[in-house]
């Protein structure tokens, strides 16, 4: 019996239309333009419509539909669903169910996955799992987040608010016995010891009442970061792992056709690829015009990449990621 493999066969991306400047952010907190892009390279982000009733299973869905439509597949075809998300539409149950049933999908294996910024390279590597034993055949992988909702828009909270938009990718991944097209190698870590250098306090059940009024005066309903930190991990890690995924199949950067990085901050990326010696040609990045989509941004850029021609069957595809945790991984594929 050959032997099995996955690869990507479908993609798919949506984002809110309500488009977010670095001006509008001005209006709320003591911020520029200037200052935002000199930081992060962002010029503007997606949110949802202000008081809109949308989570992330919303987007999501949007983008599954696109990525099944891609691959030529119905809903039905799908054995199982993987969804990646920090912003879930409840507490529990996973949102990964809501998908489920906002597709009309019948009883199915549903895996929500956490890995924050992280999650859709994950997701991938849990997708080939099932997929090499013979547990699935199609799996659909969605990233999807609303982070807009959980955001400090006061100057308190604008070092993680200017980072991060709305937005959904998914990717329909099937087996297949083809060793010229598959996902090769995928390569995970994370490091608690740095949990807290990124992190939400807030609605924590380790603490009776899990919210209180002082958590609420003190900020603790929205996200932390040590910026520095986090920048330093990055772009020392992102490499790393990168290194260790070709290292993996005896390539070097110069095999590399596309590099996709999470999109976290530009000047994160811009490093990375300096590091790893590889041309501007051969990466892409949108995090310009989406800002931080977290578990959504790799299959946002692999959607995006593909309709700008800058992706083709047969491309060997680096992707990298870094996020809360501290986690980081590197998938590397034959599109």
């Amino acid at each position: 019996m050959a032997e099995r493999f996955s690869r990507i066969v479908g993609l798919g991306s949506y984002v809110p239309d309500r488009v977010v400047t670095n001006h509008d952010l001005g209006e709320w907190m003591d911020t520029s333009d200037e200052w935002i892009v000199e930081r992060t390279g962002i010029h503007e982000r997606r949110w949802v419509d202000e008081g809109a009733r949308i989570g992330s299973s919303d987007l999501g869905v949007e983008a599954a539909r696109r990525a099944l439509d891609d691959a030529g597949l119905d809903v039905g075809d799908v054995d199982m669903i993987i969804f990646a998300t920090l912003s879930p539409d409840h507490q529990f149950p996973g949102t990964g169910v809501f998908l489920q049933q906002k597709l009309g999908l019948g009883p199915r294996p549903v895996l929500d996955i956490r890995q924050q910024c992280t999650g859709f390279v994950y997701g991938l590597a849990t997708a080939d799992a099932y997929i090499r034993t013979g547990m699935a055949e199609r799996v659909l992988l969605v990233g999807a987040e609303v982070h807009s909702t959980g955001l400090d828009r006061s100057t308190r909270g604008r070092d993680v608010t200017v980072l991060f938009g709305d937005g959904a990718g998914a990717a329909v991944v099937a087996a297949t016995d083809d060793p010229a097209r598959r996902l090769l190698s995928a390569h995970l870590y994370a490091d608690g010891r740095f949990a807290k250098d990124l992190w939400l306090d807030g609605m924590c059940a380790a603490r009776r009442p899990p919210l209180s009024v002082e958590d609420l005066e003190q900020g603790r309903l929205y996200p932390r970061m040590n910026g520095r930190k986090v920048f330093k991990h990055a772009v020392t890690r992102m490499p790393e792992v990168a290194r260790e995924a070709l290292a993996a199949h005896g390539c070097g950067v110069e095999d590399i056709d596309l590099l996709v990085c999470h999109q976290a901050n530009l000047r994160i990326n811009e490093l990375v690829q300096q590091a790893l010696g590889i041309p501007p040609e051969k990466v892409h990045n949108n995090i310009q015009r989406y800002g931080n989509t977290t578990a959504a941004s790799i299959p946002l850029c692999l959607d995006e990449a593909r309709r700008e021609g800058k992706l083709h069957p047969g491309d060997l595809v680096l992707l990298v990621a870094f996020g809360a945790g501290f986690t980081w991984g590197a998938v590397l594929l034959r599109f």
